[in-house]
């Protein structure tokens, strides 16, 4: 890999973008990549935005994801996705959590997100909490889904994600954390190709 592989992570706070964010980069080191991460969540216990650029590859020099570059957007909250489409790849891959948190001042989300979402990438995986009950798979493990489904799209094993979530997902939460990456792969393995005619 001569150009590194670009994940951005956005959503708002007390999703766990974070925590996803650490659980990535942890991957990617034991993967044997340079690593490196950058995240912002100032207003984020206020249910502000929140984000964290993933660079992995050979040598990574700088921790931020020049826009128009990410290979793939993960997003918590679809509003905050769709704000961060300028920073994905023509052919980016989008993966998100279809809850919607509306905002401060506003009374319903727009008509429509689904479409441009969809419109905006090359490949779309997203599931809310319907998708999660039949695989007893709990919302609060949401960020390890979108890592789930992530993974079937970056150049890593994807053995390295279990060992790289123990001491960093909380407490008597691993196998749940687990379930839900197995989950997350699930589901994007069931997303086609882009067509390309």
């Amino acid at each position: 890999m001569s150009e590194p592989f670009n994940v951005l992570l956005v959503g708002v706070g007390g999703q766990g973008v974070v925590l996803a964010s650490d659980i990535l980069t942890t991957a990617a080191m034991l993967a044997g990549r340079d690593a490196k991460k950058s995240e912002i969540h100032g207003m984020s216990q206020r249910g502000g935005p929140v984000f964290a650029h993933v660079r992995f590859g050979d040598v990574v020099h700088s921790p931020v994801i020049p826009k128009g570059s990410a290979d793939v957007l993960l997003g918590m909250e679809r509003m905050e996705l769709l704000r961060w489409a300028p920073w994905a790849k023509p052919d980016a891959v989008a993966a998100y959590v279809a809850k919607d948190i509306v905002p401060t001042g506003v009374d319903a989300y727009p008509d429509g997100i689904d479409s441009e979402v969809a419109a905006r990438f090359a490949r779309v995986v997203s599931f809310d909490s319907k998708t999660l009950r039949p695989a007893r798979v709990s919302p609060k493990v949401a960020g390890t889904v979108l890592l789930g489904a992530a993974s079937v799209f970056l150049p890593l094993p994807p053995d390295v994600f279990a060992p790289a979530m123990e001491g960093l997902v909380p407490d008597g939460t691993l196998e749940m954390n687990k379930a839900g990456f197995a989950l997350g792969r699930a589901l994007a393995e069931t997303v086609p190709e882009p067509s390309h005619a």
